[in-house]
């Protein structure tokens, strides 16, 4: 069975850009507008990975970040960063949120597929 991934960005082209990415590679995407979004599509949905921006309107990145891993069912949920932030202060508060990896927009669809495969095994 193939494994679903949320994809949260505030950017319709961006969603678009890593859904077709992740479902030529096998995926199952379940695309979220921002973090707000991404709570009710995520509960007990049976999500393998998120990955997210970090600027959002309604509730941004890290506050996703830290809503999902205060709920059991997430804690080890693997959550990754797709963002144009590359100041290392946000990659350190992201690390403390809880975040398993960072990629930096605009990405390669080659080096998103590697960062999938090496967090979800």
């Amino acid at each position: 069975m193939s494994k679903t991934i949320a994809t949260v960005d505030d950017s319709a082209s961006v969603r678009q850009m890593v859904s077709f990415t992740l479902k030529g590679a096998g995926y199952n995407v379940v695309e979220c507008c921002d973090g707000k979004d991404a709570l009710t599509k995520i509960n007990g949905s049976g999500i393998n990975m998120v990955i997210t921006d970090l600027n959002m309107p309604n509730m941004n990145g890290l506050e996703l970040i830290k809503v999902l891993r205060a709920k059991p069912e997430c804690k080890f949920l693997p959550i990754v960063f797709l963002t144009t932030e590359s100041q290392p202060e946000k990659k350190e508060a992201a690390k403390a949120a809880g975040a398993t990896g960072w990629i930096i927009k605009p990405f390669k669809p080659d080096q998103l597929l590697a960062v999938v495969k090496k967090v979800l095994g």
